[in-house]
């Protein structure tokens, strides 16, 4: 349980360095309106991750179904933040997969930790694979020799 609890801690920090090594932005940008937003939604883990260790005090296999309902939910203002409805997805099987191990089958609560990573993996690599599509379709817009209708001005 502490284990997740302070290492989650780190998601933000070394999410932040992977993306300023890959020369992309690590927050929103300064004087963004949702900064406040995300702020808030990056509280609501650890502060729910509490209920989750309550939780796996009196029943320790609850503990991680719990956890992936409350790391999911956060998942739902990314939607806003960010302006990418497959965080919704990734919210909805997080959820669901808690869920139905706390209360479909309770026979997947030791193993829903191992699916919780999984799907994170799977989402991670699709977002990535978004996110630079998307950068790369940005660049191409913003050129010069698209912008000025492939006519490029030498002087």
């Amino acid at each position: 349980m502490a284990v997740l609890f302070f290492g989650g801690m780190l998601i933000f920090p070394l999410s932040s360095l992977v993306l300023k090594l890959m020369g992309g932005p690590a927050s929103l940008a300064k004087g963004h309106p949702s900064i406040a937003l995300a702020m808030q939604s990056a509280f609501t883990v650890p502060l729910g991750l509490l209920v989750a260790i309550a939780l796996g005090a009196v029943e320790p296999s609850l503990f991680l179904p719990a956890s992936l309902i409350i790391v999911g939910a956060h998942y739902l203002t990314f939607i806003s933040l960010y302006g990418m409805r497959s965080y919704g997805v990734l919210a909805g099987v997080l959820v669901a997969v808690g869920a139905v191990a706390i209360f479909a089958v309770p026979a997947l609560r030791d193993l829903s930790g191992w699916i919780g990573c999984v799907v994170l993996l799977v989402f991670a690599g699709s977002l990535f694979v978004a996110y630079r599509a998307e950068f790369q379709h940005t660049a191409a817009l913003t050129s010069p020799a698209l912008r000025d209708g492939g006519i490029s001005d030498v002087s």
